[in-house]
């Protein structure tokens, strides 16, 4: 009784001590930005920023080399120029000590008015792009700051006669004036893209709180009336798996730029995506399993994460073991819910998008080199720098994770005869990490042995820290599913060598290990130019391959800076696994309930 009393005495003291330093963060005075598009055909935001200074001689700014949710050094600061300072009307001195750092004498001055360029012409979610059309405003590569950076940040826009609008998940700034938003502190700042023009605006209401899709860019034949709806059942599926809303307002940003990339933020999701993505089935499903898992962050990441995603060192890396939990079972989530929406059928989730999975991670030789949460811890390093070598070792924390959420949950499934589920390990785990506290790969776990009611721990320790194939039988037993058999019919030569065609060329982009052309020494970057002397047409690799048989010998021409090179192959069979899960025809009635009860 005591332990616990002394228990909530001490969680009560935590509160007041939060509460105590969000009041004295909104006592501070805020930095106020002003930016300006006055030739936006050049691709420049003009900033310009009142910066409380204390009275100090001098104050260090910094602006952050990477954002939350992409593991990338990027060094935002390359496209920054032109920074100056004054006060008073006086021009004050500005050094540069590190690359992303500024030093301003102040003469004691109460305040200084910052002033500098930002480039902004790089067509990605996580960086800035500006047109005579359109603006996309993220907080990272754009707002210089203060070192201590938990005080408001006041933001205002000055638009050009032709863009009518902003748009933000940031609250409105006291007073209503149009784009003019604050920002409780740095943080939400950095997490709160804005997005300028004359975008079009698609609003629907669950549980009282409104949600807006935002397109900006020629529509094509986007409907985003359409696509409103369908984000409407995906947020009531994702409100039904989780028990509430944890936001006010939700904006769901979709940039039509022919680009494809999603990026999380507390309250909003920014989207890229092709104007024509809607005209064919397979296209329109992956739109809407992108805008699933990046909503699906608004619990799993933002407000539930990994302890060493916070608080955030945007100077510097933080190494998490946890990215299969972060993103992979977000991926799991993602296309699970959009089936129990009801937008996509059964057998297009498990025979589709779960056996693609599935197919990818089977046909990766890096699966056999590289453990999932090494992928993750090596996130900064190797996710965002593919390179032709890639295949063969590493494999990607998404694909594997959400793999291991298939196989996690139908063992919890099992366990517990059906009682209890991944849903709910997700749900416990939010009840006790979510907010200030984040959890360590540990606690997950041990979160999950305690849902399934069994010691979950050497599985964990298999799947997430060793190299060892996943063992899928469990879980086929528990929904009576089973991969497809190889297709009957004859076998052409294999290569096994991912190509592409490129100015008219038709070049090798990688070569997996345990494959003919790796055996032979085939390499990324050859061209291939013919097979036993018979000139090979850029777009008929394939057709010419139908001709020769696994195991026979021909010798492959490429052509290798600069210099021509026979390489002697004998040529393989493809391999036969579909990795596509069908029903078993015998499977038991306790068995198709149990597939079910998962999927609806």
């Amino acid at each position: 009784m005591h332990i616990r009393q002394l228990g909530r005495a001490g969680l009560f003291l935590i509160v007041l001590l939060v509460a105590a330093a969000a009041a004295a963060a909104q006592g501070r005075a805020p930095i106020r930005y002003t930016l300006r598009f006055t030739a936006p055909q050049t691709n420049y935001i003009e900033v310009e920023a009142v910066i409380p200074t204390g009275g100090r001689p001098s104050v260090d700014l910094f602006m952050a080399v990477w954002t939350p949710g992409s593991y990338l050094v990027r060094e935002y600061e390359r496209h920054v120029e032109a920074v100056t300072a004054s006060a008073g009307g006086r021009a004050l001195d500005v050094q540069k000590p590190v690359k992303n750092r500024w030093r301003v004498t102040t003469g004691g001055a109460g305040e200084i008015r910052l002033t500098y360029r930002v480039f902004s012409h790089e067509m990605t979610v996580r960086t800035n792009w500006v047109d005579a059309d359109v603006a996309l405003i993220n907080g990272a590569p754009t707002f210089i700051t203060l070192l201590e950076h938990d005080r408001p940040h006041d933001v205002t826009l000055i638009l050009p006669p032709a863009w009518k609008a902003s748009v933000s998940a940031l609250p409105n700034a006291p007073g209503g004036a149009p784009n003019h938003y604050l920002a409780a502190d740095y943080d939400t700042l950095v997490d709160s893209p804005i997005v300028a023009g004359n975008p079009a605006i698609h609003t629907f209401t669950v549980d009282g709180k409104p949600h807006h899709l935002v397109l900006a860019g020629p529509s094509g034949s986007f409907d985003g009336a359409v696509a409103a709806a369908d984000l409407e059942r995906i947020v009531q599926a994702a409100r039904k798996f989780w028990g509430s809303l944890p936001y006010d307002r939700y904006v769901f940003f979709n940039l039509l730029t022919e680009a494809s990339d999603g990026l999380e933020h507390r309250n909003s999701v920014m989207m890229m995506t092709s104007r024509w993505k809607m005209t064919t089935r397979p296209a329109y499903v992956e739109w809407l399993s992108l805008a699933s898992h990046e909503y699906f962050h608004a619990w799993n990441v933002k407000r539930l994460r990994p302890i060493e995603l916070g608080p955030f060192e945007y100077e510097k890396e933080s190494y998490p073991r946890s990215l299969w939990i972060a993103e992979g079972l977000t991926d799991y989530y993602a296309d699970l819910l959009v089936r129990r929406a009801g937008l996509t059928v059964e057998w297009e989730y498990v025979g589709g998008l779960l056996s693609d999975a599935i197919r990818t991670l089977q046909s990766t030789p890096g699966r056999l080199v590289q453990s999932v949460e090494m992928a993750s811890f090596d996130a900064w390093i190797k996710h965002y720098r593919p390179d032709e070598n890639s295949v063969n070792t590493a494999i990607s924390y998404y694909t594997k994770g959400a793999v291991l959420g298939f196989v996690l949950d139908a063992r919890i499934r099992a366990a517990t005869g059906g009682a209890k589920s991944l849903d709910d390990v997700m749900r416990l785990a939010f009840a006790r990490y979510s907010g200030a506290r984040g959890y360590t790969p540990e606690q997950f776990r041990q979160t999950a042995s305690e849902v399934a009611g069994t010691d979950l721990g050497a599985w964990f320790k298999t799947a997430l820290e060793t190299t060892d194939e996943i063992d899928y039988k469990p879980a086929l037993e528990w929904y009576g599913l089973e991969f497809a058999p190889p297709q009957p019919g004859k076998s052409p030569g294999w290569l096994g060598a991912k190509t592409k065609v490129e100015a008219g060329r038709l070049l090798v982009e990688n070569v997996p290990r345990g494959t003919p052309g790796h055996a032979a020494g085939l390499n990324a970057g050859d061209e291939i130019l013919a097979i036993d002397d018979f000139r090979v047409l850029p777009e008929k690799l394939d057709e010419r391959l139908q001709s020769y048989r696994p195991g026979q010998q021909v010798t492959l021409l490429v052509a290798r800076r600069e210099e021509l090179k026979r390489l002697p192959i004998a040529l393989g069979a493809e391999p036969s696994e579909t990795w596509m899960l069908v029903p078993r025809r015998n499977a038991t009635p306790e068995q198709r309930a149990h597939l079910e009860a998962w999927l609806r």
